[in-house]
């Protein structure tokens, strides 16, 4: 391999005073927090750094901080949450651009039970049927057993309508304990190529890193890592803010590279994908260990 290959992060630490950790596959793996992630924030904080949980949950973040204390990440191990949820919910909230000022006020809601509480607060008529909308607002799939083609009808009904799309979550899609489960992102990206307009919120977008950085108050760039599993969001979101990264190999790319269970990842396969996609971390890792 010729990027270097960590067995824990304390080594980077030095490097850094800012932290921005992805969630899904690099915290926790939607059940449970990821062996030794917990006890490797608590030694950042420890070593005085200032972490960030980066998270293109379609969620609120107050609702991502009860969710992820649920399941065994508890708030002292982190500082800030910032969510691409959040940051779909604020626009919709202030319509504070062109694209929000033209949206109507009927909302067709592709979503989950588990992300209704994203509606609160909004100033919406929520509808169930493309010919009743005025845009709709795509927080992912109702099942982690989706397929795109179990929303194609709807989809299409929306684009003879010309309804524009607001995606709270870019991810195509997530490790959901051992099993990949499809995202708001997938979906969006159908729509999208079929020449429907979308507006994308959440990583690998500049506006979600810059709140990140707000939040952190670490002024030099050069002093804040980036670490997620994602090539296409977490690693190229980062160096699109002008941010150093950590890709984590035991993630949504784990079967790609070999790193599941006790195997070895395959060098050659993890050079040939970064080399591909013209990706540049500074090291890459199983998971998230000090």
């Amino acid at each position: 391999m010729t990027i270097p290959y960590l067995r824990g992060i304390s080594v980077l630490a030095p490097d850094y005073d800012g932290f921005i950790l992805d969630l899904w596959g690099v915290v926790h793996d939607g059940i449970k927090p990821l062996p030794g992630a917990v006890d490797c924030m608590r030694s950042l904080i420890h070593a005085g750094k200032r972490i960030a949980l980066l998270s293109n949950a379609p969620r609120r973040a107050d609702d991502v901080a009860r969710r992820i204390a649920q399941i065994g990440v508890p708030g002292e191990s982190y500082h800030h949450i910032v969510s691409s949820g959040e940051e779909a919910w604020q626009h919709l909230r202030q319509r504070d651009d062109p694209f929000y000022a033209a949206l109507g006020r009927r909302c067709l809601h592709i979503c989950s039970d588990r992300d209704l509480e994203i509606r609160e607060g909004l100033d919406l008529a929520f509808v169930d049927s493309p010919e009743c909308a005025d845009f709709i607002l795509n927080t992912g799939p109702a099942g982690w057993d989706d397929a795109i083609e179990d929303y194609a009808p709807l989809l299409r009904r929306s684009l003879d309508r010309c309804l524009p799309m607001v995606c709270a979550n870019p991810d195509l899609v997530v490790r959901h304990g051992a099993q990949l489960a499809l995202c708001a992102g997938a979906l969006a990206q159908w729509y999208e190529a079929q020449g429907g307009r979308v507006r994308w919120h959440g990583k690998p977008y500049r506006s979600i890193y810059d709140r990140c950085l707000t939040l952190l108050g670490v002024a030099d760039r050069s002093r804040i890592l980036a670490v997620g599993d994602s090539l296409r969001t977490d690693i190229a979101g980062a160096a699109a803010a002008g941010l150093d990264s950590l890709l984590i190999i035991g993630g949504i790319h784990a079967d790609e590279f070999g790193a599941v269970g006790d195997r070895d990842p395959d060098p050659a396969v993890i050079d040939a994908a970064l080399a591909a996609g013209a990706y540049h971390p500074v090291a890459v890792a199983r998971r998230l260990l000090w």
